[in-house]
């Protein structure tokens, strides 16, 4: 499988923007609608919950919207208020040396992926991560030295509020520290369950276990994968072997510590790399964030791609996943 990579840099949203709007809007259209448009909230209802819950984001929300068109399903779906449930896998873990990593698979259907790591400096703070959406984020570090990734928590319950990937923007556009994370991912509302872990530059890290029904519980867990306190999916946990990868990593931490090298390279291997593409479980890509240099790394098997905060090079590369024809 070949797949086509971007890294887009532009400091205001402008015609770049714009531009990957046209070219995503008719596919995440369809995926937005496929409940049917009464299913989705309404514009009125999704600005007023970005303005309850994210305020400082709602400049920068009127700028998109515009940018999109200005039309009410774009909208709409730019608040990532209350969307359609989506499932993922996901690795992710923070390496315990001096220097603060945090190391990620991201698991998900290829299909259905942006494939692009953004460049950006709104609302006066730079910004860098694996693009969801257009505008959110499901993993990515600030010019404050914090760094933010998500994996799914593995539970059915849907309820009312946001799509985790605007969660992690908003955390990335207005935290500093993983106290201040913390904190934000407790209160704000989502959708759907998801384990959030975040580090910074003072090798502070807390995990943030996020639910529809019941209230967030911040952790000091260095490892997640894709259940919460206990497995409440059963047939989604022995799918994606979520508890055996998390006794891995767990192991690779306590019992024999390895080296930042070997642990960075465990990820692109069983257990925790997945060549379940045709399910939509493949690991598109592992990260590798280090808070203090305000740098991300990504691997794929045989290649890797090293991006700088601070001197960011807008590319575009061809990649190669050599075991997705084996995956079906």
């Amino acid at each position: 499988m070949q797949t086509l990579w971007r890294a887009i840099s532009e400091a205001q949203p402008g015609p770049k923007w714009a531009g990957l709007f046209a070219e995503y809007w008719p596919a995440y259209q369809r995926w937005w609608l496929r409940e049917g448009e009464g299913e989705r909230a309404t514009y009125m209802e999704s600005r007023n919950a970005l303005k309850l819950h994210m305020p400082e984001l709602v400049p920068l929300y009127d700028d998109l919207c515009a940018l999109a068109g200005g039309g009410d399903l774009a909208a709409r779906f730019l608040s990532f208020y209350c969307p359609p449930p989506y499932l993922s896998g996901c690795s992710q873990a923070i390496w315990p040396g001096e220097e603060p990593v945090m190391v990620r698979n991201y698991d998900y259907d290829p299909a259905a992926f942006d494939c692009l790591i953004l460049h950006t400096n709104w609302l006066g703070r730079k910004v860098m991560g694996t693009s969801d959406g257009l505008w959110g984020l499901v993993d990515g570090v600030n010019d404050a030295g914090l760094a933010i990734s998500l994996t799914f928590g593995g539970r059915r319950q849907v309820g009312v509020g946001f799509g985790v990937p605007l969660i992690l923007r908003y955390v990335l556009q207005t935290c500093e520290t993983a106290d201040e994370a913390a904190a934000v991912l407790a209160r704000i509302p989502t959708h759907m369950s998801y384990n959030v872990t975040v580090v910074d530059a003072k090798r502070r890290y807390a995990s943030v276990q996020m639910a529809p029904d019941r209230p967030s519980l911040v952790t000091n867990a260095a490892v997640a994968t894709n259940h919460q306190s206990a497995v409440e999916w059963d047939s989604h946990a022995r799918f994606t072997s979520t508890v055996e990868r998390e006794r891995y990593l767990l192991q690779r931490l306590t019992l024999h510590v390895d080296t930042q090298d070997r642990f960075i390279a465990a990820f692109l291997k069983p257990p925790l790399y997945s060549t379940a593409f045709a399910v939509g479980f493949g690991t598109l890509y592992t990260a590798v964030y280090r808070p203090r240099q305000r740098s991300m790394e990504m691997r794929w098997p045989g290649s890797s791609w090293q991006f700088s905060l601070d001197d960011f090079t807008p590319a575009a590369r061809q990649i190669y996943t050599p075991d997705a024809a084996r995956s079906g």
